[in-house]
């Protein structure tokens, strides 16, 4: 098993708020994060495949089309996006790291299972100290 990753990058803006609580409770736990007025970060996705050699290509998958199906299902979407406002398959979330390395996991399971490899881990740094491994499941 041969495991290969792609790095892609993309800027967003969101805030995290729970509607139902106060504004003094989202600060306390939301902190910045909670800024009424949005705030931004320099987003690093790793996307891990693995799989076997193609003994036609020496290829686990081809970067080229791994880079490309990356660009059109995430980073198209959340480039200078607003994670709460303007993405759909984040509408209705919590737009967390956390969260949203598991719909971007759930975006590339199927297209990268059709280049033949096994999607094995979604990596999202949303800060140099904070990031965020998802390996699929539930």
């Amino acid at each position: 098993m041969v495991y290969i990753t792609r790095k892609e990058h993309f800027n967003a803006a969101h805030k995290l708020f729970n509607p139902s609580w106060t504004e003094e409770k989202n600060q306390n736990v939301f902190g910045k994060c909670a800024n009424p007025n949005w705030h931004g970060h320099n987003y690093y996705v790793y996307v891990t495949v693995k799989g076997e050699l193609q003994k036609e290509t020496g290829y686990t998958v081809n970067l080229k089309e791994l880079s490309s199906i990356i660009r059109e299902k995430i980073t198209d979407k959340l480039d200078h996006k607003n994670l709460n406002l303007d993405v759909d398959f984040l509408e209705g979330l919590m737009p967390t790291t956390e969260v949203v390395a598991i719909a971007i996991w759930d975006q590339l399971l199927e297209p990268v299972s059709k280049l033949g490899g096994i999607l094995h881990c979604v990596k999202l740094c949303e800060t140099d100290n904070n990031y965020v491994e998802y390996f699929g499941g539930k």
